[in-house]
């Protein structure tokens, strides 16, 4: 009786382990997945590339990092960039930032979006 009860433990013990790794590779992966479409022209290494880097992006104001060509509106903007304003701006860059010249139509999916910030607070 004994060694059943061990046994029965040990295999609620590796499910759990089981389900809980799966857990944490799909939050990992993704806002990697969705940070896709941003690698294209950002940078999460403090180098600009035809998008300014990513670094540092939460708690930035918009259109300072330096050696970065902005656009007038996004220069103009006023924006210090946190999780509410990264949400709108992801959701319709144009929406948000008129005029600005970033070639992407926005994230719909709220909970891609919340992934990308989240991914974002951590570079």
């Amino acid at each position: 009786m004994r060694l059943r009860s061990n046994l029965l433990l040990g295999a609620c013990i590796a499910g759990s382990l089981i389900a809980a790794a799966a857990s944490i590779a799909q939050n990992a992966a993704a806002p990697g997945g969705v940070f896709k479409q941003c690698e294209v022209c950002h940078s999460v290494d403090g180098i600009n590339g035809t998008g300014p880097t990513l670094k540092g992006v939460v708690g930035r104001q918009s259109g300072t990092v330096p050696g970065f060509r902005y656009s007038r509106a996004m220069k103009s903007a006023g924006i210090t960039w946190d999780e509410k304003s990264l949400d709108r701006y992801l959701a319709d860059p144009q929406e948000l930032v008129p005029g600005n010249v970033m070639p992407f139509s926005g994230i719909v999916d709220s909970a891609q979006r919340a992934a990308l910030i989240a991914y974002l607070k951590t570079i």
